[in-house]
């Protein structure tokens, strides 16, 4: 799967990673839903750490269509919401 983080360029990661992140994508809706803003901001910055982490990065010239879009760590607590769907950040 390739992964987008906003201002920062693609990953491609493993799918069997999903699981760990949909668990950090499950608290992190939680917190946006509660308008908890530190947890949001901590939650978030766990999520991109665990792409950044598990990921292999791809070089900045390549033109791989993105499977999954993730904010970047600067991104408000609106912005992100205005990119949710229905499963959160994360399908699945």
């Amino acid at each position: 799967m390739i992964v987008r983080i906003m201002g920062e360029g693609q990953v491609r990661l493993d799918d069997g990673h999903l699981t760990e992140l949909n668990k950090l994508d499950a608290e992190l809706l939680a917190e946006m839903e509660r308008g908890d803003e530190s947890g949001f901001r901590r939650t978030l910055g766990g999520l991109l750490d665990a792409v950044r982490r598990a990921g292999t990065p791809l070089p900045d010239d390549s033109l791989e269509p993105s499977e999954l879009i993730l904010p970047s760590p600067d991104a408000t607590l609106e912005e992100v919401r205005e990119m949710l769907s229905d499963d959160g950040l994360i399908p699945g």
